[in-house]
């Protein structure tokens, strides 16, 4: 996926992220980021990276997005792939 199309679909991710406010919440606890860390890093794609990298931590919430978009499920693994930091080995 290019980088562009992956920061586009992390993008909606966030927003995705932050329409909730359990899933915001958590979001912010992990990331230990403020609200308006979101807005100031929103075009970072380190952070883009770490946005799908907590989307992709529950299925569930994968399968949800996707739903959302919509987009393949598999989508949000290429484009996490196509972010800094995607090319890391997955040992789990």
């Amino acid at each position: 996926m290019r980088r562009d199309d992956a920061e586009t679909l992390a993008l909606g991710a966030l927003g995705w992220i932050a329409s909730d406010p359990d899933r915001a919440g958590a979001f912010l606890g992990a990331s230990g980021a403020s609200v308006e860390d979101l807005r100031d890093r929103a075009a970072d794609p380190d952070f883009l990276g770490f946005v799908l990298d907590f989307l992709l931590m529950d299925e569930a919430s994968v399968l949800a997005f996707a739903e959302s978009l919509p987009c393949r499920p598999e989508d949000v693994m290429r484009a996490r792939a196509g972010l800094p930091g995607g090319d890391l080995p997955n040992w789990t």
